[in-house]
């Protein structure tokens, strides 16, 4: 209850710091009402190894955002992947050790698909900060791909990054960036999941990410 009351309070705050600037820039044009954007990191896993390997995430996402005014960016976020052990591993937990030793490996996998909102906030020229809350429908399945059990997240990321846009009318754009995320509401976990989610935490922090994105 702790974490949903801050999470609403982060929202409102947030959208009403949005709603207030983009009063106070009416008068300032956009050089670029909308944008839309993805990770980078998908692009190897299409590539690097086959579709359905033990390790592969199957990761796919993309951004849709409207420029309110020069400060503040909405948007919505569609976004699914495929967990093969707990996303709580830290880096300091022995993340990559874990994946090559498999001693955290799920019996299946779990599913996870969802569409959520985005607010950006641009903080000093290019340098800006995102909220994403993400609401997820969650499949477990077996190591056959046979499902399980449906379950439900909510799951939050936190960003600081810097944008960079280039090419004519600075049209394209990157977005290197570190980002942390936490989740709450984790409903309905099997039990042979849920041992090993209990073993860690319900967050990941100072994940590295490039984004590439146009704007139009």
């Amino acid at each position: 209850m702790k974490n949903a009351l801050i999470l609403v309070l982060t929202i409102c705050t947030l959208s009403a710091l949005a709603q207030n600037d983009q009063e106070k820039g009416n008068k300032t044009e956009v050089a670029h009402k909308y944008r839309v954007s993805f990770p980078v990191i998908i692009l190897p896993q299409l590539v690097s190894k086959s579709w359905e390997d033990r390790t592969h995430t199957q990761h796919i996402e993309f951004h849709v955002k409207r420029n309110l005014d020069n400060k503040n960016i909405i948007g919505a976020k569609f976004a699914t992947w495929r967990l093969f052990q707990p996303m709580g591993i830290t880096w300091w937990d022995g993340l990559l050790d874990k994946i090559e030793s498999q001693s955290e490996f799920y019996p299946g996998y779990v599913r996870e698909t969802g569409l959520g909102i985005t607010y950006q906030r641009m903080l000093w020229k290019g340098l800006f900060a995102t909220v994403e809350v993400l609401p997820q429908f969650k499949t477990y399945l077996d190591e056959n791909n046979k499902k399980i059990a449906n379950g439900f997240k909510l799951y939050n990321s936190y960003h600081l990054g810097y944008h960079i846009a280039f090419g004519k009318k600075k049209r394209f754009f990157i977005e290197p960036q570190v980002h942390s995320q936490h989740w709450i509401f984790d409903t309905n976990t099997p039990e042979g999941f849920k041992y090993l989610d209990d073993k860690w935490g319900n967050y990941f922090l100072f994940e590295p990410n490039l984004y590439f994105g146009v704007n139009f």
